[in-house]
């Protein structure tokens, strides 16, 4: 197990109709094995989360959070009184809104690889439902953490090192449009940073320049855009950023221009490390798009092999249809002659 959990404390937010009530833990819940793995569980699936914002704590906002936050790390305050103090202020912005939402607020100080984080996540609740022995319905509750919409977590290490990044903070931006990351950036108390979506796509557009400007065959190309795409998506696993060097070697040929010299030289906007957006890199293997009823997603080494595309009658010939999808349309076909 790669988690080691420090502190962990939960409270319970109920917000319908406007009135809000919070249900405080009256203490530290003791970390145990169970402990341990629900966490990693909660690391996981957090890090899987696409779309986050990163951000740092602002002098320019009421940085109650942060202020107990580093109370907690000096030893001026007890875990506990910390959590509390925030529950306050999540109360207070949640007044500030008109949606509803309830759950558990969870805290947690943990190490995950050598590295210390404090998660502040709310995880909803979803009913489940079992048949028991003498066959009657039972239903049980359980947290709902694949949904989870509302959660940070902030790199205790990089804040001491450099407090005046704009990226120790991750948080996810949600499906629920802006309101949800606004409210909980004015909870933390932050202003958004360094985009991830947009460092991603400078990236992509930065590493097909120098593919093409490189005297890469058709095949070498395929290969590197997989091992960027893979190196992308580990970034992404463990919650760390690419770092520019790392991707220059990687595509770089010993006898000519480097990456990182190409991309400094072009005057690229992009950070030396930055956060990964998976859905943005997923371009370097895929293809994909939507509209008008049509769905259309294959791999990018198909392309002008088993998949054509025709500019001029913007039309898309695909030799070797997928079988589950022939089957539909013979069974279609069958049924309609």
């Amino acid at each position: 197990m790669t988690t080691e959990v420090q502190k962990l404390v939960v409270h319970y937010v109920d917000k319908k109709d406007e009135k809000i009530e919070i249900h405080l833990r009256n203490d530290e819940m003791i970390v145990n094995d169970k402990v341990n793995i629900f966490i990693e569980q909660l690391h996981h699936a957090y890090n899987g989360k696409p779309g986050k914002g990163f951000c740092g704590f602002s002098g320019d906002k009421n940085a109650t959070v942060a202020t107990a936050m580093q109370s907690y790390r000096m030893g001026e305050l007890h875990f506990w009184n910390m959590t509390e103090q925030a529950t306050e202020i999540l109360k207070e912005e949640l007044n500030k809104y008109a949606f509803n939402e309830t759950g558990y607020l969870i805290f947690c100080h943990y190490q995950y690889v050598a590295t210390d984080y404090m998660l502040i996540a709310m995880v909803n609740i979803k009913d489940h439902y079992s048949i028991t022995s003498e066959l009657d319905l039972a239903a049980s509750r359980h947290l709902d953490i694949s949904r989870m919409q509302l959660a940070a977590r902030i790199d205790l290490q990089q804040w001491s090192a450099d407090p005046e990044s704009n990226r120790y903070i991750s948080f996810i931006k949600g499906r629920a449009g802006r309101k949800v990351a606004d409210f909980f950036l004015d909870f933390l108390g932050c202003d958004e940073g360094i985009d991830a979506k947009q460092q991603s796509t400078v990236m992509l557009e930065a590493v097909e320049d120098y593919l093409s400007e490189q005297e890469y065959d058709k095949q070498e190309k395929t290969d590197l855009r997989k091992q960027v795409f893979d190196y992308c998506t580990d970034c992404v696993s463990t919650g760390s950023d690419a770092q520019v060097n790392t991707l220059s070697d990687t595509i770089s040929k010993g006898d000519g221009v480097d990456f990182d010299t190409f991309y400094k030289e072009q005057s690229y906007e992009l950070e030396e490390s930055f956060p990964v957006d998976k859905k943005t890199v997923t371009s370097m293997v895929k293809f994909s798009g939507m509209g008008a009823g049509v769905s259309v997603s294959f791999e990018r080494k198909h392309l002008g092999e088993r998949i054509h595309y025709n500019e001029h009658s913007d039309t898309l010939t695909i030799q070797g249809v997928p079988p589950n999808l022939k089957d539909q349309l013979l069974k279609y076909l069958s049924e309609n002659n």
